[in-house]
Parts: C-alpha cells; structure tokens; sequence
C-alpha cells in the first residue's frame, strides 16, 4: 500500500515502489461472487475493482473500463512471486495485461469478495482496516462525470 508520506515524497514512484515491495506478498484463498454467480475460486495476490481504466500513477489496468456504464471491472492477480509479478506488471505497464496468464478480468454490477484470513485493502489509495470480506456495488448515475468527448474515427 502506498502512504501519504510516500506519495508526497516519491509523486508516481510511489506506486512503483509499493508496486515492487509487494511483490512478495502471499497469495490468500480468495472467492468473488459477480451479480450472484461464482466467478473466481482460489488463490489471489491481488483483487481490483474500478470503474476507470487507470489506477493512481496513471497506470492502465481496465481498457473497457468507463466511469459512465454503471458497470464495475474486475481484475484478479494470481502472481506468485517476484518473477510472475514482475511479468504481470511489465505486461500491465505495456497494456497487455489481460494477455498475462497472472491475470482475470471480468465485469458486474455487484462483487463480493471473500479472503481466507483478515487482509488490509486500500479504497481510492487509502489505507483500510484488515477484513474478510468485500462487498462492491455500482449505483449508476448516482454522480454527474464529465468526459471529453470521444475523439474521431481515423
């Protein structure tokens, strides 16, 4: 997780720092639900859910990814290790991390995620309070996004 102090200090290196150091986190059992059905069962170093295409650090993770649709993305990392995650991120950093075979992707309305043990998250790059259990739901037009507008076919 990447904290205030870092993140003044460091700007975008921050993520990539976090990023690097936690390469060695543990996988955890991990199940998510997606509007009810069974989606992901088994062991995740990472659960992401958004409704944009870049995360903090301008870094792209959801390509289809729109603030408008009223529909969340879903993405599950089962990297292992140092070497997998360096490969997840270097594909994630080139915009293929959908091509990675460390990487689930999947879109809903409501997730809920259920972890083996009591883990930290972090909500909009804020630390959290360790839990079991997350349970995400997307009430669209509930806020008003301005976008530009699409650029023009070539």
């Amino acid at each position: 997780m990447c904290d205030g102090a870092l993140k003044n200090r460091l700007g975008r290196a921050a993520y990539v720092f976090t990023g690097a150091r936690s390469t060695g986190i543990r996988r955890v059992g991990t199940r998510v639900r997606l509007d009810g059905d069974k989606w992901f069962d088994g062991k995740a170093s990472c659960v992401l859910v958004g409704n944009v295409g870049r995360v903090m650090g301008n870094v792209p993770v959801f390509p289809d990814a729109s603030p408008t649709d009223g529909i969340l993305e879903v993405g599950i990392v089962t990297a292992e290790g140092r070497w997998q995650w360096m490969r997840t991120l270097a594909r994630t950093a080139t915009r293929k991390a959908p091509d990675s075979p460390f990487v689930e992707l999947a879109r809903g309305r409501k997730v809920d995620v259920r972890f083996s043990k009591a883990i930290p998250y972090e909500l909009d790059g804020g630390d959290r309070k360790k839990t079991k259990r997350l349970r995400i739901s997307v009430k669209p037009e509930a806020v008003t996004i301005c976008v530009p507008p699409p650029e023009p076919a070539s």
